[in-house]
């Protein structure tokens, strides 16, 4: 029962993993951007559904305030810092040092503005709910089916709507898609539109099983580039194969080398990926 207690925790963590390494996904791969702040845009969905609930609305409302808050937060960074970048055709590395440093702006607002206390949802405690004589909190279960619903509506619009086309059309050959008629500057605010719900998605869910903290996100950064990593960088698909590994394998190697050693397991895996397969499980764009 341990260990499959230890299974469904690595399966939540492996939900949440799942929708903010998506998100990293499409941005690198639209964008070409390897975005450093996603986790800590994750804590700020988290934040803006926490202030939402308190403030009187229920969680499902605050998800969606939470989530369009984060998407605001995006489009900003959009307008003020990647935009720009992309007009002057920065470096890759001029890309990271900006995104490390908006991630460090972000969290020392979110410090500035709600302190460093744990915040928590004004929910009810509800009682675990018995599946097969294993005891699964409910809101476990709730950040699971989240996370698969968000995955299957994003198989919908990537591969049956024309934005999703365009998008892929995109990350394969920017210029030949130029050239062809899409609207790059269109496709690149719908990018930033879905990785920011599915990142406000998956930090309210983090905040569900834990609680809302001002590193909560920061922590899981190792964590989300292992999972890109090891499904394959650039592939949205790969991205959730490899956030649900990873999620499992750090709750199952908890028994052998303790909680404290888990951000060192996805490291582990990262490395040795990069060493073993560099292009990850699974290549293609989205």
């Amino acid at each position: 029962m341990d260990t499959a207690q230890l299974l469904i925790n690595g399966l939540a963590i492996g939900s949440i993993l799942s929708l903010v390494a998506v998100g990293l996904t499409l941005t690198f791969g639209i964008l070409r951007l390897p975005n450093f702040a996603q986790g800590d845009l994750m804590t700020v969905g988290a934040y803006l559904t926490w202030i939402s609930n308190i403030a009187g609305l229920n969680i499902w409302l605050s998800m969606i305030a939470g989530a369009i808050g984060t998407v605001g937060v995006m489009l900003l960074t959009e307008v003020f810092l990647w935009k720009p970048m992309r007009n002057i055709r920065a470096q890759p590395t001029t890309l990271i040092i900006i995104s490390i440093g908006l991630a460090l702006f972000l969290r020392s607002s979110i410090l500035l503005i709600w302190g460093g206390s744990n915040q928590s949802y004004d929910l009810p405690i509800l009682q675990a709910i018995d599946i097969f004589g294993l005891q699964v909190a409910y809101y476990r279960i709730i950040a699971i089916a989240l996370s698969l619903l968000a995955i299957i509506a994003l198989h919908f619009i990537l591969q049956n709507s024309q934005i999703g086309k365009a998008m892929r059309a995109v990350a394969d050959n920017i210029d030949l898609a130029r050239v062809s008629g899409i609207n790059v500057e269109r496709i690149v605010i719908w990018t930033w539109v879905i990785a920011g719900i599915l990142t406000a998605i998956a930090g309210a869910s983090y905040g569900l099983i834990t609680a809302v903290r001002p590193n909560m996100g920061w922590f899981l950064i190792l964590p989300i580039f292992a999972s890109v990593i090891l499904g394959g960088i650039g592939n949205s698909y790969g991205a959730v194969t490899g956030a649900y590994l990873i999620g499992i394998a750090q709750e199952l190697s908890v028994p052998l080398l303790g909680s404290q050693y888990k951000l060192g397991v996805a490291l582990l895996i990262m490395v040795v990926m990069l060493l073993v397969r560099p292009q990850g499980l699974f290549r293609g764009t989205l």
